[in-house]
């Protein structure tokens, strides 16, 4: 095991030197060949005051390892220390901070910690000390594994979002599915590895990675691909996997607005009508070509393919220039899907005709009611830690102009895909009078640079700004500008006219957005890639983003339940490169110690802030901040240590306890996670049901139950009778319908002429095998043959191409009683038998015709 390493034997031959000294060696040279920083390495051998190349150059330092028997040496970059006999990285007990070009006055003083409240889930091999739980961890590189940057890179930026990272880091039990590829085992695995506090220098996910090419085929190969592509890919699989049913008794969800659903939409909700001008740079599957584009791959300005998995990968500097080969570009998505709209609001996401109707209650008569109105079964309503963290929703209104009739939808959203405005949108949005957003540049830029390196970098930057020609450099674009123009209102009409349901026509419309809910990880993903026809191109210009107080309250909508609309900026991907071919990089902030670092695949760098705010930002994760959550941990930290003796101890969910660690806005008390609906344990969960809550001393189980609500109260943990009774039975129900369908289906095939096929909808039946085979909990609903069917002269007939299969009747009857549904499509009627009196008759005409 990599974490399993004794303290190496090799440091007590180092001398005595200072962070000056190694300071001071890092501005020389190599005393070999005189190469230059950075990377250069300096012997830490006692009185040995060599500094030599690395392998960028010469590796002068390994030769004189090697020529003077010295074991350690140190980067005077990245102040790491490797050890040429274990062959290994170690780590001093009073290692040098990393980063010389911040000064120790501009450091946080704020210590962050994942651990806030004591109470939280405790270390598996004892309580740790002071100095290692504000010791640094997450600062562990990813290799690439072959044009894996795009995948390193985002792994390191949700690496960095406390409430997912604790979540698997805590609620580590919660982490269970039967579902393949069991993607979030894999990416538990290599959170715990990168939080690890004797972190090795970098890893290798070569299991996530395995495990994200069976979900999608189009992460196989060794081709670049899309950071936001594999971001939403992942998310969505770790959602599928560990999501559970929402409670009838919760009610609403936890979060204030959220409406987390099985049927969550991949993509952000991205803004009609300027879809087709700002796509996102996927690489993904010929199946899934853009709207009105060519599928062709660009000209590959590299000349070749990146080198193949597992390959040396030893100069940071060449990954930076390196261009990889581009792969071929699609479209965006569609709209964000809509989620549990009232009924009597109409749903409109487009100009196209709304996709449902409601319809009244009661059976259907005849078949056509069967055919075009046939009932669904009840979808259930899911939740995961994914939703919970990343989910929010958008109130767009649609205003017909001829009728001023509006229609009303909710959207689900996980990302928000932002269009770049160019100098004339800008001038449109400034001079709108909407616009009610005041520029804030004390909130775009920090109090200046500390220290002298910075402060010459950030001077040069703005003088290359100042000289530089307005036409050259093009307008200065904010991130608050790109959420205006996603937010601004679009005009309805020409090819994008709206179809208003009390016009019965299309008509020219007006469309609003406003944010309903807020979530408490805000992923906002910039469009800086074009695809047209025959060309692709990428937007380079710089977009400045807040790193703290980026509020969305002008944006939200009016009716919001969300309270804290402040942002603090957490990590952001970067690409550098073409739309043909690139590089991709994270900056993210250390939770701990509260600095930044550079994510170059397995190098990890301290960085100044300015740095960051220079950076061509592609992806930005922002984390909702709020000084009262802080305060409000701290509170419930000083109830827990005061060891009230108390005569009832109390049970709470582990998960939410996590979420009062680590959100905002935790929401109401939801133990129902591990209730069932009669207030005992489920079966299922029992066995495990130390992983699933933690217990609460009095005093501190009446301070958050006050405060926040929810529950209910726990004092006895005891599995639930009635579920065990419910479950035999749904068992033996079960068995029964197997045996029986399986019995028919062995007749239906013994028989050479069967009297009668019928046809029934692959869809129904699939979802009727994962009931029956206990994959799916909920029975499928009534029969739906809707979709195979086609009237015609009044009667139903199988439709060309259907996605069906033949049943018996017999088999039909069965299921029809059971599950009810139809219609009642037969590919073969029954035929009635022949009497003797039409047999001759057959064969005497059968006689003429041969005799003629």
């Amino acid at each position: 095991n990599m974490f399993e390493q004794d303290i190496c034997p090799h440091l007590d031959s180092i001398g005595e030197i200072t962070k000056a000294e190694l300071l001071q060696r890092s501005q020389g040279t190599c005393q070999s060949c005189g190469a230059v920083g950075p990377n250069l390495w300096a012997c830490l051998q006692s009185d040995c005051p060599y500094v030599g190349c690395g392998e960028s150059y010469c590796d002068h330092s390994t030769l004189h390892a090697q020529a003077k028997k010295h074991n350690l040496t140190v980067n005077l970059t990245t102040f790491r220390v490797w050890c040429y006999v274990c062959e290994r990285e170690v780590f001093l007990e009073q290692r040098p901070a990393t980063g010389p070009a911040v000064p120790q006055h501009c450091r946080s003083t704020e210590q962050h910690s994942f651990k806030a409240v004591p109470i939280a889930v405790a270390e598996d091999d004892g309580s740790e000390s002071e100095e290692d739980e504000h010791k640094p961890r997450g600062l562990t590189g990813m290799k690439n594994i072959g044009n894996s940057c795009y995948m390193n890179a985002a792994l390191q930026a949700l690496s960095n979002c406390p409430p997912l990272t604790q979540f698997f880091l805590d609620c580590s039990g919660l982490v269970r599915t039967d579902k393949k590829p069991a993607l979030c085992k894999s990416y538990y695995k290599l959170i715990s590895e990168l939080w690890h506090k004797k972190r090795p220098s970098y890893v290798v996910p070569t299991s996530l990675s395995h495990g994200i090419k069976l979900v999608n085929p189009m992460f196989r190969g060794y081709a670049q691909q899309d950071t936001q592509e594999f971001l939403r890919c992942l998310m969505d699989q770790l959602h599928e996997e560990l999501k559970e049913p929402l409670s009838e008794s919760c009610g609403a969800p936890d979060e204030g607005g959220d409406d987390p659903s099985d049927h969550r939409d991949p993509g952000g909700a991205e803004r009609p009508p300027s879809e087709d001008e700002f796509l996102s740079c996927d690489s993904g599957s010929s199946s899934d070509r853009g709207e009105g584009g060519s599928p062709g791959a660009p000209d590959d300005p590299a000349g070749g393919r990146a080198p193949a998995a597992g390959g040396p990968i030893s100069v940071k500097e060449r990954l930076k220039e390196r261009r990889v080969s581009g792969a071929p570009l699609r479209g965006g998505r569609p709209a964000g899907a809509v989620h549990n709209t009232p009924a009597a609001l109409v749903c409109i996401t487009s100009s196209n005709p709304p996709s449902y109707c409601p319809t009244a209650p009661g059976g259907f008569s005849s078949p056509a009611q069967l055919l075009f109105g046939g009932r669904k079964r009840k979808q259930s309503r899911y939740r995961s830690v994914i939703s919970d963290i990343f989910d929010g929703s958008i109130l767009s209104l649609v205003q017909c102009l001829t009728c001023d009739r509006v229609s009303t939808t909710v959207e689900t959203f996980q990302d928000l895909s932002l269009p770049i405005p160019g100098k004339e949108d800008l001038a449109k949005l400034h001079s709108s009078i909407h616009q009610n957003l005041p520029a804030k540049p004390q909130a775009l830029f920090s109090d200046g640079p500390q220290g002298w390196i910075p402060f010459i970098m950030d001077s040069i930057r703005r003088l290359v700004v100042s000289c530089t020609p307005t036409w050259f450099w093009g307008p200065l674009v904010t991130l608050e500008d790109c959420l205006a123009a996603f937010f601004a209102a679009d005009e309805l009409k020409g090819d994008n006219m709206y179809s208003c349901e009390r016009c019965k026509k299309l008509r020219n419309g007006v469309k609003y957005c406003k944010v309903l809910s807020l979530p408490e990880i805000l992923c906002v993903h910039l469009k800086r890639f074009r695809h047209e026809v025959m060309y692709s191109f990428k937007i380079g210009s710089h977009v400045a983003f807040p790193l703290e107080g980026l509020d969305l309250r002008p944006f939200l909508a009016k009716d919001s339940p969300s309270q804290i609309t402040t942002y603090d900026l957490l990590s952001v991907i970067c690409h550098h490169g073409t739309a043909g071919s690139g590089h991709y990089i994270a900056y993210c902030q250390n939770v701990i110690n509260g600095q930044w670092y550079e994510f170059d695949d397995q190098y990890v760098t301290e960085v100044h802030e300015t740095v960051v705010q220079s950076a061509e930002a592609y992806v930005l994760f922002y984390r909702k901040s709020s000084e009262e959550s802080l305060r409000e941990r701290q509170r419930v930290v000083a109830l827990a240590n005061m060891e009230e003796p108390s005569l009832l101890h109390f049970y709470i969910s582990r998960e939410w306890l996590n979420k009062f660690n680590t959100f905002t806005e935790p929401g109401p008390i939801s133990n129902h996670t591990f209730l069932c609906q009669h207030g005992g344990i489920p079966p299922h969960k029992y066995q495990y049901i130390d992983d699933l809550v933690v217990m609460l001393p009095e005093n501190v189980w009446e301070y958050l139950y006050n405060s926040f609500g929810g529950g209910p109260a726990v004092n006895h943990l005891y599995m639930c009778a009635i579920c065990q009774v419910e479950i035999e039975a749904l068992a033996k129900r079960r068995k029964v319908e197997v045996e029986t369908f399986i019995k028919l289906n062995k007749e239906f095939q013994a028989e050479e002429a069967p009297s009668g096929i019928l046809c029934i909808s692959m869809q129904w039946f699939r979802e009727w095998e994962s009931f029956v085979k206990g994959k799916d909990n909920e029975p499928p609903g009534p029969i739906d043959n809707s979709k195979i069917g086609l009237m015609k002269g009044g009667h139903v007939q199988l439709k060309q191409g259907a996605d069906y299969g033949q049943i018996s009747e017999e088999t039909w009857l069965y299921l029809l009683g059971l599950y009810g549904g139809g219609p009642e499509i037969a590919v073969r009627q029954t035929v009635a038998p022949v009497g003797q009196d039409m047999q001759q008759r057959e064969r005497k005409i059968e006689a003429e015709t041969r005799s003629l």
